[in-house]
């Protein structure tokens, strides 16, 4: 167990966020401790976490180590958080992996029932030990699950990611309904985009969401001030971006750059289109070589 900031007085209540050293639970901590909110952070990366206290030393952070794999250790992340006796006010819950890019045909059973255990069967251990402990002396808690695109389409290439997130949206729509007798409400946050990082601003396109803009986005769910609070389902189509965060250069060529890959993209898939000022078909404006070749990733 890893802390600093203990308390003189009474326990402050505080914000529960699993999942806390990936790149969503990074953005959803900051958007937290910048609000003046004491944070639990859970992570079964202790070095991740010791570099979170780092960048924020002086802040109410409490970091703690445990798995999050299934009921075991959910059960033990249960008794470690009893044990801090302190109120828990809310939980975001940000589990979210990397996936290797693959057809699902191409993989085993066993890869996805793998994946489905880790992206699905985690989050219902975690809710069945932890749902508890936020409707606690009569507090009405909420629990947000964040998770990312592929979840009501499939996502060409990750047909294991849309199998599990459409999945772990239905759990969240009978968490959401049961849940409700606790005082506890339950809501999924859906990005509809991949999440911009670092590593990938450059090669973004500009619609994506930031990690920080989508921390303050479920912060909202949790405070009933989002337009959506009693949604077991809400949408983030927006870039959700922080509001002062500066763009990197070259925004508008990247937005530009992605509208120029839809248009080339439409044109390979149509021979030709219609004239509206010539009843004929005319020629696609796209050379032989474009209407060929499939159009640049960036």
């Amino acid at each position: 167990m890893k802390s600093n900031n203990r308390h003189s007085g009474g326990p402050t209540a505080a914000l529960l966020v699993l999942g806390a050293t990936g790149a969503i639970g990074r953005g959803v901590v900051r958007a937290a401790l910048d609000a003046g909110r004491p944070v639990i952070a859970v992570s079964p990366d202790p070095d991740g976490l010791r570099a979170l206290q780092g960048t924020h030393a002086h802040a109410d952070l409490y970091t703690l180590e445990a798995l999050m794999r299934d009921e075991h250790d959910a059960a033990m992340l249960e008794r470690k958080l009893r044990n801090l006796d302190r109120p828990i006010h809310g939980a975001i819950v940000a589990l979210c992996s990397e996936r290797e890019r693959g057809r699902l045909l191409d993989g085993s059973a066993s890869e996805l029932r793998d994946s489905i255990d880790q992206g699905v069967v985690a989050h219902l251990a975690l809710a069945r030990h932890l749902l508890p402990l936020l409707a606690q002396g009569g507090r009405a808690g909420g629990w947000v699950i964040v998770d990312g695109p592929g979840g009501d389409h499939p996502w060409a290439g990750y047909g294991h990611r849309s199998v599990g997130a459409a999945a772990l949206r239905m759990l969240a729509r009978v968490l959401h309904e049961e849940a409700r007798p606790r005082g506890v409400r339950v809501q999924l946050l859906a990005l509809d985009f991949p999440l911009k990082t670092e590593a990938n601003a450059k090669h973004a396109c500009d619609q994506w969401p930031d990690a920080r803009g989508v921390g303050r986005r479920a912060i909202a769910l949790l405070d009933r001030v989002d337009h959506a609070a009693t949604d077991p389902i809400v949408h983030c189509k927006g870039p959700c971006k922080y509001e002062s965060q500066e763009s990197d250069g070259g925004d508008a060529s990247l937005a530009s750059r992605c509208f120029e890959d839809a248009r080339r993209l439409l044109g390979a898939l149509s021979p030709s289109h219609k004239n509206k000022n010539d009843a004929t078909h005319s020629p696609s404006p796209l050379s032989k070589e474009d209407a060929h070749d499939p159009p640049t990733r960036r």
